[in-house]
Order: structure tokens, then C-alpha cells, then sequence
């Protein structure tokens, strides 16, 4: 099993969905002390009314889920990457970079976006 995931808007929408694979993935990396961590921007793409979207809701307040901003610094570094791969998806950008980081894997509903920016991270499908 992985240290844990960073999730992309896919993994997000499937949850919200209750999709049984993702509550089981996250249950288990949870439960294991592994890490869940999700990019502000992330959120942002798919937050759109709380009281309709009680699983997500109840994932972003959970202690053990990071929330991450995205600072000056990491700005420019996921720009210098989406510029490097001629990719125009910053929210992507910053999910790969951060994974890469802090050696996660990447959640997922686009894994071919996900290894466009970084073929060497590992992605779990949702």
C-alpha cells in the first residue's frame, strides 16, 4: 500500500459520488496512518455547495486530511513545470509537483494528464 495520495478533482468527484473504490482506498490509507493530502486549487474545482456535498465535506474537515495552499513559491515552481511539459492545467501541475514532494501517489480520474506531467509518480486509478 502507498504512504498515502494526493488527490486530483477526479478523485474528489468520485468520492462525493460515493464511488465504493475511493471510500475504500482512502478508508485504507487512512486507517493505516497514511497521508491524504489535497491542493486548495483542487478543491476550488469542485466545491460547489456544501450542504449537497456531505462526503466531501466531511473529508476536507477531517483531521488527518492536509489541505494545501498554494503558495508564491509553489506557484512558480508548478508554472516552470506546466511550461516544461507544455501543459496548460496548473491545478494538474500542482498536484503532480506536491505528490512528487512529499512521495505520494496521485488519485485519480486522469492518470494520462497526471503521468504527462510527471512519468514517474505512482497513480491509482479511480
Amino acid at each position: 500500500m502507498t504512504r498515502g495520495f494526493c488527490l486530483d478533482a477526479g478523485a474528489l468527484i468520485a468520492l462525493d459520488r460515493g464511488q465504493p473504490r475511493v471510500v475504500h482506498l482512502l478508508d485504507r490509507v487512512i486507517a493505516g496512518g497514511g497521508a491524504v493530502d489535497i491542493p486548495a486549487p483542487v478543491i476550488a474545482q469542485v466545491w460547489r455547495d456544501g450542504s449537497r456535498q456531505a462526503r466531501l465535506a466531511r473529508l476536507l474537515g477531517a483531521s488527518d486530511v492536509v489541505l494545501v495552499d498554494l503558495d508564491a513559491e509553489m506557484a512558480r515552481a508548478v508554472g516552470v513545470l506546466c511550461g516544461a511539459v507544455g501543459v496548460a492545467d496548473v491545478v494538474d501541475g500542482h498536484v503532480a509537483l506536491h505528490a512528487r514532494r512529499r512521495d505520494l501517489a496521485v488519485l485519480t480520474s486522469d492518470p494520462d494528464d497526471i503521468a504527462r506531467l510527471d512519468p514517474t509518480l505512482a497513480i491509482v486509478t479511480v
